[in-house]
């Protein structure tokens, strides 16, 4: 089941929304300083693409310089990112067999306002997510 939502999210919403996240790592990675904003970028939209089955943690010992990488990262890339979550979970919403892919895609959003600090690690639920 976990492959037939994850074929389904890649078609209707994940290809884009990778994109999105991948173009927000190219050019985070343009600048040293941004180097790890970027990577925390390329990491989600791999979760992005196919994200049944796994599921976002904290990352143990993420400190203060997490959370002040988030708060940068909100204003520069995430409410851009997470807009976009919003405007894909409409449209799959309004479908039968996209409210699965609508809860998703709403999951993801508190990952794209806060990359750093988090961990993609295989869900134990079923359906993961």
């Amino acid at each position: 089941m976990r492959t037939l939502l994850n074929i389904i999210w890649l078609v209707l919403a994940g290809f884009w929304l990778a994109l999105g996240y991948a173009a927000a790592g190219v050019i985070c990675c343009l600048l040293i300083v941004t180097i790890p904003f970027g990577i925390a970028s390329f990491r989600i939209a791999g979760y992005t693409l196919w994200p049944f089955g796994r599921t976002v943690v904290e990352r143990p010992g993420a400190g203060v310089m997490s959370a002040l990488g988030n708060v940068i990262w909100v204003v520069v890339a995430g409410i851009w990112l997470a807009i976009g979550h919003v405007a894909t979970a409409i449209p799959l919403f309004v479908s039968i067999i996209g409210i699965p892919m609508g809860v998703a895609n709403l999951k993801l959003i508190p990952v794209s306002l806060m990359p750093l600090g988090k961990e993609i690690v295989p869900s134990t639920r079923p359906f993961g997510g």
